[in-house]
C-alpha cells in the first residue's frame, strides 16, 4: 500500500483498549437499536470490601451504549463519543454473571441517549442502570 492511501480505522471492529477488556463486557447481539451482553464478574473486579467496583458498571453502560450508537451511524461515515454518563448503582453484589442490555431512546442526526440496564443473572434483579449522551462525530480518516 502506497503512503498517503492508508485504510479508515474500522473502530467497530478494533480490539477493545486494556481497560475495557479488563471490564469484562462481551457483546452477544449488536445493532443500531439494541445491544445485549454479559460480564462474567470474578474476584478482579471487586473493591477491597467485596463488591463489584462501581466503575465496571460505568465502563459497561458507556461501552455498550457507544459501540450501539456507533453501529446506528456508521453508514453516515461516523461514530458516537459520550458525552455525559450518569449510571446508578442500586445493588451491590459480589461477582456472578450480569446481563447488559442498551437501547436507544432518542437517535438524532447530531446526539444519542442510551439507557442501559444491568442485571444480575441468577436473581433477575437490576444491580446497576445508566444513561449516556452521546454525540454523533465522523469517522477519523
Amino acid at each position: 500500500m502506497s503512503e498517503g492511501n492508508e485504510p479508515t480505522r474500522d473502530v467497530l471492529h478494533a480490539p477493545p483498549g486494556a481497560f475495557v477488556a479488563a471490564a469484562g463486557l462481551e457483546v452477544d447481539e449488536l445493532s443500531g437499536t439494541k445491544v445485549v451482553g454479559h460480564i462474567d464478574l470474578t474476584s478482579e473486579h471487586l473493591t477491597p470490601w467485596g463488591v463489584v467496583h462501581g466503575g465496571v458498571y460505568t465502563t459497561a453502560v458507556e461501552s455498550a451504549a457507544s459501540v450501539g450508537a456507533s453501529v446506528a451511524v456508521r453508514d453516515r461515515g461516523s461514530f458516537a463519543v459520550g458525552v455525559n454518563n450518569s449510571t446508578d448503582f442500586l445493588r451491590a453484589s459480589t461477582g456472578g454473571r450480569v446481563d447488559v442490555v442498551a437501547e436507544p431512546l432518542q437517535q438524532g442526526r447530531v446526539q444519542q441517549l442510551w439507557l442501559v440496564v444491568i442485571t444480575a443473572a441468577d436473581t433477575g434483579k437490576v444491580v446497576a442502570r445508566g444513561q449516556v449522551r452521546l454525540q454523533n462525530v465522523p469517522l477519523p480518516s
